[in-house]
């Protein structure tokens, strides 16, 4: 009995000390965890580049396309006079 206690005790004392040992599947699950972290940390990151991007982008060239689109519809489209058709007697 004095060796199985001796036994028991020293188990409890190693589990203190030690800790207890994490299985495979955790192993995996904190990895995949770390993985997906990084994934979603890089992805914060460009959502913040590009709104940035975004807000700093001149607008200026917005009103220039659309002055240029206007002139360009004039000069192309002009209104023709309608073509009567006679009747063959």
């Amino acid at each position: 009995m004095k060796n199985l206690d001796e036994l028991i005790n020293a188990v409890k004392v190693g589990e203190l000390l030690g800790g207890k040992k994490e299985s495979e599947e955790q192993k995996t699950g904190k990895k995949i965890l770390w993985v997906l972290a990084i994934i979603g940390a890089i992805a914060a990151i460009a959502g913040i580049a590009f709104a940035v991007y975004k807000y700093l982008t001149p607008s200026f060239l917005d009103d220039f396309d659309d002055d240029f689109d206007d002139d360009f519809d004039d000069d192309f489209f002009e209104e023709e006079e309608p073509i009567e058709i006679k009747p063959e007697a």
